[in-house]
């Protein structure tokens, strides 16, 4: 299979993978892609490497192409973010130009990923929610469905059906973005940050800034128990929990029982390459 209508993967390639999200350009290099088709286990995904989405620096991402790849590769590109998305590929592209780096790209959409989009406008579904149902497909009980809980930017609550289908879900946003809204909203009110990594502090918050961190902190946690729970409400509570995501800390224990799998969108975009 010719991914995209980009380049085929040859066996001597190393296989990278790009996430492009609104805040971070995930790396990582894939270990065994050869392995992770037609099983119900996803391909090994290593040497991750995060870049700024807005503001990289190319010399970060020469250094890590260097280290993880000194002969041919294939980089395998999903993005939400466009501009950051043909940043990178151009830096890439430059690269491989000018320090004779054999790295060739492609772009992943849904036709590359191992399962059916369910929904009114399958097209308008970003790639990132899909990687991830993708991937929760393959690592969750063939007989039962799925909630996948990304905590991101956004942070979003997918359904997985029990054969593999994904059915939509919710969006809202993350705590960092909530945090720049009040900020950018108001006058008086500051940024808080540093909201992703734990649960937040107990109320009464007795500053400002306390105040803002418990009413975003558990805000999220009661939007997420809620929005879980009505998932689960036509799957007569048979679902299974995937946590994922770089905030997953700041809901982690409102979800008992849930499987966290951190690279769950990589290894999802991994499951393109198993596929070629």
């Amino acid at each position: 299979m010719n991914t995209s209508g980009g380049p085929p993967i040859s066996h001597g390639d190393t296989v990278l993978l790009a996430d492009v999200g609104n805040t971070r350009i995930k790396l990582a290099v894939v270990e065994d892609h050869q392995h992770g088709a037609g099983g119900r286990r996803l391909p090994r995904i290593a040497r991750r490497q995060d870049l700024m989405s807005r503001d990289f620096r190319p010399t970060n991402l020469e250094t890590w192409l260097a280290g993880v790849a000194p002969g041919p590769a294939v980089l395998l590109v999903a993005s939400v973010h466009e501009a950051a998305a043909v940043r990178l590929e151009a830096a890439v592209a430059e690269v491989s130009a000018t320090r004779h780096r054999a790295v060739r790209q492609r772009r992943i959409g849904h036709a590359d990923l191992p399962l059916a989009v369910l929904v009114d406008e399958p097209h308008r579904v970003g790639i990132d929610r899909i990687a991830a149902a993708a991937a929760a497909a393959v690592v969750k009980d063939p007989a039962r469905p799925a909630i996948v809980v990304d905590c991101g930017t956004a942070t979003t609550v997918n359904l997985v059906s029990a054969a593999g289908d994904f059915l939509g879900g919710a969006i809202l946003p993350g705590p960092a973005l909530m945090a720049r809204a009040l900020a950018e909203g108001t006058s008086r009110l500051p940024e808080v940050a540093a909201l992703d990594h734990a649960p937040p502090p107990p109320l009464p918050g007795r500053s400002t800034q306390a105040a803002i961190a418990a009413g975003i902190g558990w805000g999220i946690r009661g939007a997420v128990e809620r929005i879980v729970a009505e998932a689960q409400r036509p799957f007569a509570g048979a679902a299974q929990v995937i946590l994922t995501g770089g905030s997953a800390g700041i809901v982690r224990d409102c979800l008992p029982g849930a499987v966290e799998l951190p690279d769950l969108v990589l290894a999802g975009i991994a499951l393109a390459a198993a596929r070629a």
